[in-house]
């Protein structure tokens, strides 16, 4: 079994794959106080309620956003399951080329998320990554990563709105029936979930209208499911897109 794991800045996500097949996926807060013991007795543990093999790690590959986590979540690996993983980073294989003005300070789950995406779909494409900032990356015909753009997230937005007011409460992300909300906590979801939609909708034109052509549009990140089924335009869901970009870049590097 290989574990991918990517650490976001809100959740650290862990899969383990048996060749190309994702056995089990599993999520715990982000939390940089943890120590590397702390972490290795953290990750036994959300295995095991998973029935995960513990005694089956043959490899482990990291991307990471948080730095000061990359070398306790190394070490825990370490710790763990006795295998010392790739940590995804400048000098990684990829199979894609990136254009952009500094290549190095490309974040590790875009990268992960635009391989799986160039790998199992196909180029060109726009990838969306909706967690803690919801980031567009486009690939071009070539395979090439060649920009993105990265919004506010939709939680960083329902926490702006609910902090920086006086009577907007704390409410939970769901899309409410209509547009038109009629009690406070709708009318915000009606706000958060449709006007998040429009953006990408509105997001995805202004890319096909640059690129001059009709882009292939694919999903992933926690918030994703609850956004883009309200989008107009089609868009392929695959949540676990970052983690299988990470088994195809365990794969080409181990």
């Amino acid at each position: 079994m290989i574990l991918a794991i990517d650490i976001g800045n809100t959740n650290i996500v862990i899969g383990g794959f048996y060749g190309d097949e994702l056995s089990f996926v599993c999520r715990i807060a982000t939390d940089t106080s943890k120590t590397e013991d702390e972490y290795a007795a953290y990750i036994n543990s959300v295995l095991k309620l998973r029935n995960a093999d513990l005694n089956n790690v043959d490899g482990a590959i990291i991307s990471s956003v948080v730095p000061p986590l990359n070398s306790v979540m190394k070490q825990a690996v370490e710790i763990a399951f006795g295998v010392k993983p790739i940590i995804v980073g400048p000098g990684i294989k990829t199979g894609i080329n990136i254009h952009c003005d500094n290549p190095s300070s490309v974040g590790a789950d875009l990268i992960c998320a635009c391989v799986a995406a160039h790998h199992i779909y196909g180029s060109p494409s726009l990838i969306i990554d909706m967690g803690t900032a919801t980031k567009m990356m486009l690939m071009d015909k070539n395979g090439t990563f060649v920009g993105v753009s990265i919004i506010p997230g939709v939680n960083i937005a329902l926490k702006a709105l609910s902090s920086g007011t006086a009577q907007l409460p704390q409410i939970s992300l769901e899309a409410p029936k209509s547009v038109i909300g009629k009690n406070t906590a709708d009318c915000m979801r009606s706000g958060v979930v449709f006007g998040n939609a429009s953006m990408l909708d509105g997001m995805i034109d202004r890319f096909n209208e640059e690129m001059n052509a009709n882009l292939k549009v694919y999903a992933t990140g926690g918030l994703a499911s609850t956004i883009v089924c309200h989008c107009k335009h089609e868009i392929t869901l695959d949540r676990d897109l970052v983690l299988k970009g990470l088994n195809i870049l365990y794969n080409k590097n181990k």
